[in-house]
């Protein structure tokens, strides 16, 4: 492909996804991360540049895909003041932004780009590792058609499902509420194992019972084992769970909505990063249940 796509941000997400469309025949240009030596790293791996600033991306990239954390850190690489961010050299190119941030930095990056003479897209992720190394991303996309077009073969070589869902913010605002229910879903299902080992109950014949049952859910499938066997290898991390919980609430107060279950499922969530176990995989929520684990 003649294409140059870089990337800012290669984290799990994005630099699995950069080494599926290296495999597929794109050319990445540029590589960058706030962590050094995970840019190096992959970098060296994929045959191109380790950047040292967001801006160095656009300037060797005609695509740019950008994972990153959070609202401050989407703010970081597309700021209006800061000479190394992406938008000193967003003049005819275009911007694919996969972070799972609130609605308003969506619309924000956005307009900041398309003054600046870029095009920008939101194209939000419910999936995991695998799938963005495999290039089967469900992705919910947010924008100007046009510019969903306009991306519309990259990600969908990234993808397996791939909607478009209307203007700037909308996928951010189906994505929260995506990973909202995901959230109080696993949390659900921390209490019911936990209860059930407490009840002194085989788990693995209640595994079995919940999956076939009105029990069974998404987070049974994922997180289940990994509760009862206390293996909370991180693909998506609690922090990021109280994080996401957080966006979909602060979504609930615009609107005047109480959502007691999505409070309690953020309160967990937080906890567990408040004793330092944010990086647990979602599942570790189930520590915070269990007779004689971690609290």
């Amino acid at each position: 492909m003649t294409c140059r796509i870089g990337f800012v941000g290669v984290g799990r997400m994005g630099a699995n996804m950069a080494r599926c469309l290296k495999d597929k025949g794109y050319a990445i240009a540029a590589v960058q991360d706030r962590h050094p030596l995970a840019a190096k790293s992959l970098a060296q791996e994929l045959s191109c540049e380790a950047a040292a600033t967001p801006f160095r991306v656009a300037e060797l990239s005609e695509v740019v895909l950008t994972v990153v954390t959070d609202d401050a850190a989407m703010d970081e690489i597309f700021s209006e003041t800061d000479t190394s961010s992406l938008l000193n050299h967003a003049k005819g190119k275009l911007f694919i932004n996969f972070a799972t941030v609130s609605p308003k930095m969506h619309i924000q990056a956005e307009a900041r780009v398309e003054a600046k003479g870029g095009a920008n897209l939101e194209a939000l992720m419910a999936s995991s590792i695998n799938q963005a190394r495999e290039g089967t991303l469900y992705l919910m996309c947010g924008g100007k058609e046009s510019v969903f077009e306009q991306a519309r073969p990259i990600l969908q070589e990234l993808s397996s499902n791939l909607l478009y869902i209307g203007p700037a913010g909308d996928a951010a605002k189906v994505k929260a509420l995506v990973n909202m229910i995901m959230n109080c879903n696993t949390a659900a299902l921390a209490e019911g194992l936990g209860l059930g080992d407490a009840l002194g109950l085989d788990l693995t014949m209640l595994r079995k019972v919940f999956g076939q049952t009105g029990a069974a859910s998404r987070a049974l499938e994922t997180d289940g084992e990994d509760m009862q066997n206390r293996d909370h290898e991180c693909y998506f991390s609690a922090a990021h769970a109280a994080k996401d919980s957080g966006i979909a609430l602060d979504l609930a107060q615009l609107t005047k909505l109480d959502l007691p279950l999505a409070k309690a499922t953020l309160d967990q969530y937080r906890r567990l990063v408040e004793v330092g176990k944010g990086e647990f995989d979602k599942s570790g929520v189930a520590e915070l249940i269990f007779k004689g684990r971690m609290l």
